[in-house]
This record gives C-alpha cells, structure tokens and sequence, in this order.
C-alpha cells in the first residue's frame, strides 16, 4: 500500500505552517485510465508521466519531506505529488502557471497524480512555495535521491560501474572556436593595416 499526505496550512505570523497528515494513495481513477489506455493503446509510446506511474508507483512519499512541515492546519496538496509535478515540470520545461495547466488539463498528469476527471488542480503559486520550502529546510537533493533509489531497487541504474568519456566532440569545439578566433584576429589586423 502507498501512502499520500495531505498538506495542511495555517497563518502563523508572517509565515504558513503547513502539516501533512496521511491517506491512501490514490490509484488512478478508472475514467482517466480508460481513456489513457485507448489512447495509447499500441499506437504509441505513452508520455512520460504514464510511464512514471506505470513503471515507479509513488517515486515520492511525502514522508521524505516530513522535515519540512509542522503539524496542523487546513488540507493542501501532497509534497509528495508536488515533488513529481516539479519533476514534470522541468523535464516538459514548463512555467509553474503552465504546470499547473497541465495538472488540471492533461490526462497523463492526472493519471500519473491519481486524480480525477473533476480534480480543479492548484494555483501555479504552489510550486514555488513548495520549491522555496524544500530548500529552506535543505531538502533539495532529496527528489534525485528517492529517484536514484527507486530506479535502483529496479535494476534500471547500477553503482560502482566504470564510466567512459569520449572528449573528441570537446576538442573538436575548441578546435573550431580555436580557429574561428585566428580569422576574427586576422580581419582585425587587416582593418587595423587599412
């Protein structure tokens, strides 16, 4: 069973105390699902965000990010899903106001945050306050690691592995930004002579 956390917010001050308070993480809802699985089906590959939920389930328990929020308050959305909507967001390279489009329009973002048809999203405000809370509480790296970790526990990357670089595409350049430096110098000089 995978678990979600509601966030909570509360007025304190100049700053929001935000607590989490555990539920069930939602499976996809059976309309988004139907509707994803006809319009993949064998056609072609489905988006990213299916595939993340197909292959990772919950990549991000909202338990990792525990550190960062209190203890009461109002419901909010999960840091957990935040996390994986941050994720989204940079591989798609969207703005936090397109993100949270994409959250309240796009079926594979649903599918892959177990919403529903019906699901109204967040304000884009969000993303950046969720941002801002991760680093202020030093949780930054935390997404790479539980990403690391699950892909890992599946096999799909493996430590302690030798690496190899071909630098040849690297010397090419300079080689290139090299020469393209003597013809600028050598019409320089020409102007200079003239």
């Amino acid at each position: 069973m995978m678990l979600i956390v509601d966030l909570v917010v509360i007025p304190w001050g100049s700053e929001c105390v935000v607590s989490m308070q555990p539920q069930s993480w939602p499976e996809p809802d059976p309309q988004v699902a139907a509707a994803i699985r006809a319009m993949y089906r064998g056609r072609r590959e489905a988006p990213l965000a299916v595939q993340v939920r197909d292959r990772l389930g919950e990549l991000f328990p909202d338990a990792a990010f525990a550190d960062a929020f209190g203890q009461a308050g109002k419901p909010g959305w999960s840091p957990g899903r935040l996390a994986l909507v941050t994720v989204l967001q940079k591989a798609a390279n969207l703005t936090d106001r397109q993100a949270a489009d994409e959250v309240r329009e796009n079926l594979a973002w649903k599918y892959a945050l177990g919403l529903d048809l019906e699901d109204p999203g967040f304000d884009h405000s969000v993303l950046s306050e969720f941002r801002s809370r991760v680093v202020a509480h030093g949780l930054e790296e935390r997404v790479l690691d539980l990403l690391l970790e699950r892909l890992q526990t599946l096999d799909l990357v493996q430590a302690g592995g030798s690496q190899r670089t071909d630098s040849t595409h690297i010397v090419a350049a300079v080689r290139d930004l090299n020469r393209l430096e003597l013809v600028g110098e050598s019409v320089r000089a020409a102007l200079n002579a003239l």
